[in-house]
């Protein structure tokens, strides 16, 4: 196996591992000391059905739930990320944000397997939080110091969320659910301990991030910006360029995520799952 490094702020080619197989045990302590390492892992040229992506996710831990989507099938756990040529509805989870952050315990990773990809644009953006937190600048790291984030999926997936009752009628292709259940709030620590490599990392931004524990609403709004203007600078960037038949897994607990466009006029798929939540995961630092 070789892990080779990106060119950005973060992430790894892996080669030299057939994932069509189970894996030994050597194998996966491997992989998982990399994913640690960098974060995100990109594994090209592999040949994968949606029993192998589940076999794989469970390697990593349990296999997590998804509370706003629609799996395949009743008896296949894995989501389909879709989007046709003619597809005129917006391009999904356009904006940077961890997955599910909303939730008590957030999936700890997500897997991201391409089927269909278009010749241009769909590029994923990933950013590093254990970067952008050590070199934060120490007046804004203050502000933050000890305050937990209220986290809800409200904006997106309520009723009047983005992706509820007006996308009623829309085209799109992808099988999105929503639910007065996402109106409910959780608060974690903006800097938590990263419980396997033991580093700090910010966790969670600006859009699942709508208010600060103990904190007016004006003063949060705009300490809340202020973060997600540094938190999301290029330095701290990986541009993951698709092809087909590659995964990618990346750490939820210390990256930021992001869909792009620009591939209107051609299909796009790819299969999904989140590896289930650590209980240590939100060890406030």
């Amino acid at each position: 196996m070789k892990v080779i490094p990106t060119e950005g702020a973060c992430g790894a080619s892996v080669t030299g591992v057939d994932l069509s197989r189970p894996l030994g045990s050597d194998e996966v302590s491997a992989i998982r000391r990399a994913w640690i390492d960098h974060k995100v892992l990109v594994f090209p040229d592999q040949q994968l059905e949606d029993a192998d992506l589940v076999r794989i996710t469970r390697s990593f831990g349990g296999l997590g739930d998804d509370p706003f989507f629609v799996s395949i099938a009743p008896d296949n756990p894995v989501v389909a990320l879709t989007r046709r040529a003619d597809e005129t509805a917006p391009v999904f989870a356009e904006s940077w944000h961890t997955d599910w952050s909303f939730k008590s315990q957030p999936p700890i990773g997500t897997c991201l397997y391409s089927l269909t990809i278009p010749p241009v644009g769909g590029d994923t953006g990933f950013i590093d939080q254990e970067k952008a937190l050590t070199e934060m600048p120490a007046a804004l790291r203050a502000r933050i110091e000890g305050r937990n984030a209220l986290h809800t999926a409200a904006v997106a997936y309520a009723p009047d969320g983005m992706y509820g009752e007006r996308e009623a009628g829309s085209d799109r292709s992808m099988k999105i659910l929503y639910s007065e259940a996402a109106r409910e709030v959780q608060p974690h620590p903006f800097i938590v301990r990263h419980p396997e490599s033991g580093r700090e990392t910010l966790f969670g931004c600006l859009g699942y991030i709508l208010g600060v524990e103990g904190m007016a609403d004006d003063e949060a709004s705009a300490l809340i910006r202020d973060l997600y203007e540094w938190q999301t600078r290029e330095e701290f960037q990986y541009t993951h360029r698709w092809r087909e038949n590659v995964l990618v897994i990346w750490d939820n607990r210390c990256v930021l995520h992001r869909a792009n466009g620009g591939y209107d006029g051609y299909d796009r798929e790819l299969h999904r799952t989140t590896i289930s939540a650590d209980p240590s995961m939100f060890i406030a630092a």
